[in-house]
């Protein structure tokens, strides 16, 4: 149904994607997996007909039931790739927080799909809305629809992108990393759901993704892309069992799953110095509020939390999206203050690493700017601590230094930065005060299995080397267990397990532990 032609594309003088060449069959779900900047996406949107105007296709065409979408040395035909969006062919984009309009309800940005491309009416398209909400794993839809999408957890948002998607059951579907920011129950909901879509319709699926498990799991094919060529592609079986190329067998080794069976040292004796004491802690948020000025129904997001991080330790928290981890974490930073029980702090200048550097690092200004900016502002709180411009620029360079970065990205911007470096730029910016208290919101989640590996290392190291307390969160246990000393589970905003990494590991209590371990 699919056919891409030695397909080459590039950005004025830097070549993104390089003779590549890949088919799609009816039925079949292709698996496009490697590094951050390897090309996955740039091909993946060439596909679409949704690449940026500066790009350029220098070779190749791209074949729809052998009709021409695209081909080198022509101009894009816009009409046609209009008749095929959305109705015959959909994407479901990699960060749903940039991708949806954050001043309309969430529910009547998926209708709109519905009003332009069939002819129901206003009650069928919400109720066609609200059936695909629950279809892609999504609770309480009639609030979902209501909601804004700064009001929905990173999994939500998702979910929502997905549905937006496959509400019209193209032909076609490209996932660009769709499962990225949930964790491993739902996401088994969603690789069911695509499955079930790829049977029903004999739809094809172009699949990019940076977890090998999850292709594994899902794809028929895999193609294996690195510095913008496919270096192998094959039957999945055969890829996972005998990959011909070296950074193949690289990749499948650095998942996360694989690094689950080695035995990682923890930090010793077990801590006694509190950094952070949480006593009975309620966390809520205003529901259905339209206005700074009106007042929605309270609602809990943490009910009744207690637990402690001593000084040099590691604590993981894990759980479903939406369970209450980032509202957690964020009343703990002060985020948040509608709060009951006690937030005790034993340190100064707790710091968070945000889930998505994209959209929590200022795109107007330079790495430089962004690393110094901490330090304005704490100088700006405690004169005492004021630093002259040209230290504060010395220890900007240092710390992009520590953090794994050339002195050359000092000038740069984060859109001129990959995944990886930008995550690594956002941990620079967490340290450079010398935090004592730490808190990592899903720090790895956006990244490939490589670049996942080397920010877990760096961060490992860092800590180590400034005596950092820490609270990780995430969804994917396995890298929990990479990071932590001790792990929390949550559940329904409620912390239904606590204990060191083995234990919870060896004898969970709690059926749902046992659940978030079979899962992933």
């Amino acid at each position: 149904m699919i056919r891409i032609e030695n397909l080459s594309v590039s950005f004025g003088d830097t070549a993104a994607v390089k003779n590549v060449t890949l088919e799609l069959r009816d039925g079949e779900i292709l698996g496009l997996v490697g590094e951050s900047g390897c090309g996955k996406s740039v091909t993946a949107l060439t596909l679409m007909g949704l690449c940026a105007r500066e790009a350029r296709m220098e070779s190749g065409r791209i074949c729809f039931d052998q009709e021409v979408l695209a081909e080198a040395g022509k101009p894009r035909d816009e009409a046609l790739y209009r008749a095929y969006q959305g109705a015959r062919m959909a994407m479901v984009f990699q960060e749903p927080m940039t991708s949806l309009n954050p001043t309309q309800r969430v529910g009547r940005q998926v209708e709109e799909v519905l009003k332009l491309h069939t002819k129901l009416n206003a009650q069928s398209r919400r109720q066609k809305v609200l059936e695909t909400f629950e279809e892609v794993g999504l609770r309480e839809t009639e609030r979902v629809y209501q909601s804004f999408p700064h009001q929905l957890s990173g999994g939500m948002r998702q979910r929502v992108m997905i549905a937006m998607a496959v509400i019209l059951r193209p032909r076609l579907l490209v996932a660009d990393e769709p499962t990225t920011a949930l964790d491993v129950t739902v996401q088994g909901q969603i690789v069911s759901l695509l499955q079930e879509i790829n049977r029903r319709q004999d739809n094809a699926m172009l699949f990019i993704t940076h977890d090998l498990d999850l292709a594994r799991r899902l794809c028929h094919r895999i193609a294996v892309m690195k510095d913008g060529c496919v270096v192998e592609q094959g039957e999945t079986g055969q890829i996972f069992t005998a990959p011909a190329q070296a950074y193949t067998r690289k990749l499948i080794e650095a998942a996360p799953s694989r690094m689950r069976q080695r035995e990682i040292p923890s930090s010793g004796a077990a801590p006694q110095t509190p950094v952070v004491e949480v006593k009975n802690l309620s966390v809520f948020y205003q529901e259905g509020s339209n206005s700074l000025f009106s007042r929605g129904r309270r609602r809990a997001a943490v009910q009744g939390a207690d637990f402690t991080v001593y000084q040099g330790e590691s604590l993981g928290l894990v759980g479903e999206s939406g369970c209450g981890k980032t509202s957690l974490s964020k009343a703990l930073l002060g985020m948040n203050r509608m709060i009951e029980g006690q937030i005790i702090h034993h340190t100064v200048r707790p710091q968070m690493i945000f889930q998505d550097p994209y959209s929590s690092l200022n795109p107007a200004k330079t790495v430089g700017w962004l690393l110094q900016e901490p330090l304005r502002a704490r100088g700006a709180l405690d004169p005492g601590l004021a630093m002259t411009k040209g230290d504060m620029e010395a220890a900007a360079y240092e710390m992009l230094l520590r953090v794994g970065l050339e002195e050359q990205y000092f000038h740069r911007k984060p859109s001129q930065l990959s995944g990886g470096q930008r995550q690594r730029v956002s941990i620079a910016q967490a340290l450079i005060t010398q935090p004592g208290f730490l808190v990592a919101d899903e720090p790895v989640s956006a990244l490939d299995v490589t670049i996942q590996a080397q920010i877990m290392e760096l961060l490992q190291k860092l800590r180590q080397e400034m005596k950092l307390s820490c609270l990780f969160i995430s969804h994917d246990i396995h890298v929990v267990y990479q990071m932590c000393d001790r792990i929390m589970v949550m559940r329904e905003g409620r912390i239904i397990e606590t204990g060191r990494r083995s234990e919870i590991f060896r004898s969970p209590k709690e059926a749902y532990t046992r659940q978030l371990l079979c899962g992933s």
